[in-house]
């Protein structure tokens, strides 16, 4: 008798034993795995066994292989089973868990959304469970973009985080709800509740990478709140408290010791993610102020980072990561006249974007935006406007309204150059007025739009009317170091003087334009610059300056021109035509450069 009731867990510990092996052998053996797993049923064991051998077979089957219907089968079973057996809580809810998130593999949301709710309702005596569960239904309603639902949810796991006596998982509820109210521009909202998350997070006494962790994603959102609305020179101190704080964390070693409350067992990200998003929010931060060879330094930093993680690491947030810092670098090299290595990189992100349906999804907007900004700078304005263009068709305003604003600004100066395009170009100027209800918070982006009013005053011939709104981008860039619309401003204001006659003035300008410039680097005002400083420095009658200055400007068109020339010539080029659907896979090589070289000599 006594060997009948230890066989079936002989038999079953044997079954697992062997299951568990061939999983972690290298390479994992899945088929034996799944064979072993499956044999235990062919023993008719108890319901507990059933069930954690079907979610077992559920878990292997989604994560080592493609047969997503035959896991859902299991994790159905397992689901379904094990709420008719009491305290069985892990099993339970793992398998509602991994069933929900195959339901949303399977882009069958609405069966994702009723299990969580129900897993949600039945785990309120179950700490980690129902925070893991909460946070899992909150992400879904914001992958859908559901914001609303999402924060609801989020501030019920803030209040039941409070009442179970876990502070460190209420400060990341309300931490997580702050960022979706920053995506929803709910400002008013935001405020108060970073407020009380510093308070929350400065009095938790806890596991010290816990709690250096909690001050990262705080100063995360302060950080891309003040970068948010341009307002590059107040976000220093934050910026450099967030930089510490990355410093402190990577020096401290994570303790196996778990936590007394099973409500705190959550991390935020691990620590070598923080560090790629520290280096990710400082290379906004030097493009937007116009440090673009320290923006240069970081992403270099980050993306070796990356390379790193991504070999061990399959999450795709990384790939997230990698495509803004994609992004952001695109835009510097085009400033610094690389378009070349720029276009190469635009084409690195389409081949991201076509690994993930989600990502292209996300950046869609940002890379038609991308190619408009390259056609800009290689003279292709049709192209640019068609770029432009599709990325407003495909941008969503709701949650990036910056990102639209940016996108008419340049769209506009595109019209500006092309001439004959008043209707449009009124309408668009109507839609960003820098002095009357103007669409963002933006700072940085309220500037550009007056800059943008100034370019086409200048090409107008109204000069005073340009002077004043160009008076109004330098107050304002000042203010917040902008230091690239400073340097613009100033020569097109030096630019001015010069049409009027006004030579001293005009020198006065274009001097401290060209400094920034250099400084900067940004070889299109340098370029312009050169250009008034040899005529400048000719009226004046200063020969050896305005010599000097012509052969800076000759050095600067040599430049240009050849790396406009191997833009042109790569089989990327042809990216330019691309407006609709997802990104090509192929480029077609081309024969030689299409586009114009009038406007860069």
């Amino acid at each position: 008798m006594a060997s009948n009731v230890e066989a079936p867990e002989s038999w079953y510990l044997a079954l697992l034993g062997f299951a568990e092996h061939f999983r972690t052998s290298s390479p994992p053996k899945i088929r034996l795995c799944v064979h072993c797993l499956q044999a235990v049923f062919q023993f008719k064991p108890p319901q507990r066994v059933e069930a954690r051998t079907h979610l077992q077979l559920g878990s292997v089957l989604y994560h080592h292989t493609k047969n997503s219907e035959l896991a859902r089968s299991h994790l159905e079973k397992a689901w379904f089973i094990s709420q008719q057996i009491p305290q069985f809580e892990d099993v339970k809810f793992e398998a509602a868990s991994l069933l929900s998130e195959l339901y949303c593999q399977q882009n069958l949301v609405d069966s994702a959304k009723p299990l969580l709710r129900k897993a949600i309702q039945i785990s309120q005596q179950t700490p980690y469970w129902h925070c893991r569960l909460l946070f899992q239904l909150a992400q879904l309603h914001t992958l859908e973009k559901d914001l609303v639902s999402a924060c609801d949810l989020l501030g019920v796991g803030a209040e039941y985080a409070r009442v179970v006596g876990s502070e460190y998982t209420r400060a990341l509820f309300l931490l997580s709800k702050g960022m979706l109210l920053l995506m929803e521009r709910k400002l008013g909202e935001v405020h108060p509740l970073l407020t009380l998350c510093g308070t929350i997070v400065e009095n938790w006494q806890g596991n010290p990478i816990q709690k250096e962790s909690l001050r990262v994603f705080f100063l995360v959102l302060q950080v891309t709140h003040y970068l948010d609305a341009g307002q590059v020179k107040s976000v220093k101190p934050c910026l450099k408290q967030l930089q510490q704080c990355i410093q402190t964390i990577s020096t401290l070693h994570d303790d196996e010791i778990l936590p007394s409350n099973p409500a705190d067992l959550f991390h935020w990200l691990p620590k070598e993610h923080m560090c790629v998003l520290v280096y990710l929010v400082t290379v906004m931060h030097s493009m937007q102020a116009g440090y673009l060879e320290k923006a240069q330094k970081y992403t270099d930093k980050a993306l070796m980072q990356l390379e790193k993680l991504k070999m061990l690491d399959s999450s795709p947030i990384l790939s997230t990561f990698q495509v803004i810092l994609l992004e952001h670098i695109i835009m510097c090299r085009l400033v610094t006249g690389h378009k070349a290595t720029a276009l190469q990189e635009i084409s690195q992100v389409c081949q991201l974007c076509q690994q993930s349906p989600r990502l292209f999804t996300n950046h869609a907007a940002q890379l038609h935006t991308l190619l408009g900004l390259y056609c800009i700078s290689v003279n292709c304005m049709d192209n640019a406007e068609a770029q432009f263009t599709a990325a407003l068709r495909v941008s969503d305003l709701t949650t990036h309204q910056e990102l639209w604003a940016f996108i008419v600004t340049n769209l506009a100066s595109v019209y500006i150059r092309e001439g004959n395009r008043h209707q449009e170009l009124y309408s668009l100027l109507e839609r960003i007025n820098p002095d009357h209800n103007f669409p963002v918070s933006s700072h940085c982006l309220r500037a550009a739009a007056f800059y943008v009013r100034g370019l086409l005053s200048f090409f107008q011939g109204r000069y005073n009317e340009a002077k004043r709104f160009l008076r109004e981008t330098l107050k304002m860039s000042n203010a917040e170091d902008l230091n690239r619309l400073t340097a613009c401003s100033l020569v097109l204001l030096g630019h001015i003087f010069y049409v009027l006659g006004n030579h001293r003035e005009s020198n006065n300008m274009v001097v401290p334009a060209m400094q920034l410039a250099s400084k900067i680097p940004d070889m299109s005002v340098q370029l312009w610059s050169s250009a008034l400083l040899k005529d400048l420095n000719k009226a004046l009658g200063n020969t050896i300056d305005a010599h000097e200055a012509a052969q800076m400007h000759q050095n600067f068109s040599q430049q240009l021109l050849q790396d406009h020339i191997a833009a042109c010539s790569l089989p990327e080029h042809n990216l330019i035509s691309w407006t609709d659907g997802p990104p090509p896979e192929q480029f077609q090589a081309q024969n030689g450069p299409t586009s114009s070289l009038a406007s860069l000599l």
